[in-house]
């Protein structure tokens, strides 16, 4: 599903970001990363998704190549890949239901398709029932499930989260992590980015670990 081979990302010649990345990612599988601040997790979460390029090396992402994709072909990669950023960015002038369809109305779907869809994507999230809410007046577990919803509602094969929890209490952000669980369960190839140790040890099966220079890659046991 994800292969890294030799990727390295720079934003400037004296400030390299990725240094000589190598890894991959099975279909279906469960994966966290970690790291110390500026290490580059969020980095490393665009290139995956194809919204940056690394500065050399190769990606590829189901199947394709991305660091020899061209722009017209970007759009197809993303339909297969759910993304959740930091900033859910949600529009506030429009309810939760229009911001999940939002992704359905450049795929040529009908507005009854795109409707029914969203409607599966919010009851898969736990929001059944606020589908004319405007995501203002949602919390922030809520609204995060929201962005999930979103990034769903085209049922990719592999879904993209950084730090999805951050600044939730933690009853709320075991649901959102049991939400990612429970698609992975169902097939979708996951990857987080989280500092949150705790998760990870309830909830991921690997844990790649980002530090400056290098990539340490862990699988986790736990306990029946």
């Amino acid at each position: 599903m994800i292969q890294f081979t030799h990727v390295y990302k720079s934003y400037a010649a004296d400030h390299p970001v990725l240094q000589d990345i190598n890894f991959s990612v099975a279909a279906g599988e469960f994966v966290f990363v970690t790291g110390p601040s500026g290490a580059g997790k969020s980095t490393l979460l665009k290139l995956v998704a194809g919204l940056e390029a690394p500065t050399r090396g190769r990606i590829d992402v189901n199947g394709q190549r991305l660091d020899q994709l061209t722009p017209r072909a970007k759009p197809y990669l993303r339909r297969a890949v759910g993304v959740i950023l930091q900033d859910t960015h949600l529009l506030y002038d429009r309810n939760a239901i229009e911001n999940v369809m939002l992704p359905l109305a450049v795929t040529g779907h009908s507005y009854a398709q795109s409707l029914s869809r969203a409607r599966a994507a919010l009851q898969k999230v736990g929001l059944a029932g606020k589908e004319k809410v405007n995501p203002m007046a949602l919390s922030g577990g809520e609204q995060q499930r929201l962005a999930i919803a979103r990034a769903i509602v085209n049922r990719p094969a592999l879904l993209i989260a950084d730090e999805p929890t951050a600044n939730l209490d933690r009853e709320t952000a075991r649901k959102v992590m049991t939400v990612f669980r429970d698609f992975n369960q169902v097939g979708v190839t996951t990857l987080v980015a989280t500092h949150d140790e705790e998760l990870m040890a309830e909830f991921a099966h690997r844990v790649l670990i980002i530090e400056p220079g290098r990539m340490q890659d862990f699988p986790v046991r736990r306990s029946a």
